[in-house]
C-alpha cells in the first residue's frame, strides 16, 4: 500500500509513519515544520524514521495547489491525516491558525482524496469535541454540539466535512477521537512533557482545578496500533441506516467515527505522582482554578474500536510514564 501521512514530523504522525514503513508499506510524509513548538524535536522525529520506504515533503496542507499536485503525482491508496494546529489554549489567542490548518487544510485533503480515488481516509479528531458533556464514559453515540474551544469546534467540523464527502462522493472516511496521548517524543505543550521538564528543572508546575481533573491518558504506542489497525477496516455504505435509528458516528455513507483512548481515566494528581515517583523528585505545585477551554473529565468508551479491530490499549500509566521519563532524560541529557 502507498500511504500519505500528514503531520509526519508530529508526535503521533512520526510514529505512525515509522510503523507503516516497518510493515512494508510505502509512505510519503508531509509536514510544514512550523514553530508552534521546538523544530529540532520535529526534525529528530523524522530522522528516526530512516527507512527506504519513507519520503518526506515539507509543505503546508493549507496550500491548495501543492496538495493537489502531491495527490495527482503520488496516487495514494490510503491517507492518514494527522496534521493540524493543536492545542486548546493556543486557539484562544490564535484562532486564524486553526481556520487555516484545521479547516482549509482538511478541505484540501478531502479534495485530494476525491480527485484521486483514495481508498480510505483516516483523520484525527479529538476528545475535545465532547465539550460540555458530563455523562461518562464518552461514547460516539453522544451529541457533541457544545464545544468549549475553537480547537474542538474545528475538530467537530472535520467530522462534518468528512461526512459530506463520504455521502456525496462515496469516499470511505474514518475519524478518530484521540484521548490525551503521551509518551516518548511527545509534544512540549502537553502536560506530561511540561510536568516532566519542570519537575526535573526544579520549576513550579501549574495544577489546574486544584488537581481535581481526570484524563484518559493513552500511551502513544497504543494509539499507533489502533490507527494502523483501523486503516484496514474500510467503512462501507449501509443502506438500512437512518438518522432516527443510527448514531452520529455511523451513516448510510461509508463513514465512521471512533474513540481511541485507554478507557480508564486517571486523576491528574495520580498522574503527577507517577512522574514524581519515576523521577525521584517531588514537584513544586501551584494549585489554580480551571482554565478557559478545559474540560473536567475525559473518559473514552472504546468498545466500538475493539469490535472493529480486536485491539484495546494495554500500556499502564506506570509503564508509560517510565518510558516517557527514560526518553526525556536521554534526549535532553538530564
Amino acid at each position: 500500500m502507498k500511504y500519505l501521512v500528514t503531520g509526519a514530523a508530529g508526535f503521533i504522525g512520526s510514529a505512525v509513519a515509522e510503523k507503516l514503513c516497518h510493515q512494508g508499506h510505502s509512505v510519503i510524509g508531509v509536514d510544514n515544520i512550523n514553530d508552534y513548538y521546538d523544530i529540532d524535536l520535529k526534525m529528530a522525529r523524522l530522522q528516526r524514521i530512516e527507512h527506504d520506504n519513507f519520503k518526506f515533503e515539507r509543505l503546508d496542507i493549507s496550500d491548495r495547489a501543492l496538495i493537489s499536485k502531491l495527490f495527482a503525482s503520488e496516487k495514494f491508496d490510503r491517507v492518514i491525516h494527522l496534521a493540524a494546529q493543536a492545542g486548546v489554549r493556543y486557539s484562544i489567542d490564535n484562532p486564524h491558525a486553526y481556520a487555516d490548518a484545521n479547516l482549509v487544510g482538511h478541505l484540501n485533503i478531502l479534495e485530494g482524496c476525491r480527485q484521486n480515488s483514495v481508498q480510505h481516509l483516516i483523520y484525527a479528531s479529538s476528545s475535545s469535541v465532547y465539550g460540555l458533556n458530563a455523562k461518562v464514559p464518552f461514547t460516539t453515540a453522544d451529541s457533541v454540539d457544545h464545544p468549549v474551544s475553537l480547537y474542538a469546534a474545528t475538530k467537530k467540523s472535520n467530522e462534518l466535512m468528512a461526512h459530506s464527502y463520504s455521502h456525496l462522493y462515496d469516499i470511505p472516511t474514518t475519524g478518530l477521537r484521540f484521548f490525551t496521548v503521551y509518551g516518548a517524543w511527545g509534544r512540549p505543550d502537553m502536560a506530561p512533557f511540561i510536568f516532566t521538564k519542570k519537575i526535573l528543572d526544579g520549576d513550579i508546575i501549574d495544577v489546574n482545578n486544584n488537581g481535581d481533573m481526570w484524563r484518559d491518558f493513552t500511551h502513544v504506542d497504543d494509539i499507533v496500533e489502533g490507527v494502523v489497525r483501523i486503516a484496514d477496516v474500510v467503512p462501507v455504505k449501509d443502506e438500512t441506516w437512518t438518522v432516527e435509528s443510527g448514531t452520529p458516528a455511523t451513516s448510510s455513507a461509508p463513514y465512521k467515527v471512533f474513540n481511541i483512548g485507554h478507557g480508564s481515566p486517571i486523576n491528574l494528581m495520580d498522574f503527577i505522582k507517577a512522574i514524581e515517583s519515576e523521577l525521584g523528585v517531588e514537584a513544586k505545585k501551584n494549585f489554580r482554578e480551571m482554565q478557559p477551554g478545559d474540560v473536567y473529565r475525559t473518559f473514552a468508551d472504546t468498545e466500538d474500536l475493539f469490535a472493529a479491530t480486536g485491539y484495546k490499549s494495554k500500556i499502564s500509566v506506570a509503564e508509560g510514564v517510565a518510558e516517557l521519563v527514560a526518553w526525556y532524560r536521554e534526549f535532553y541529557k538530564k
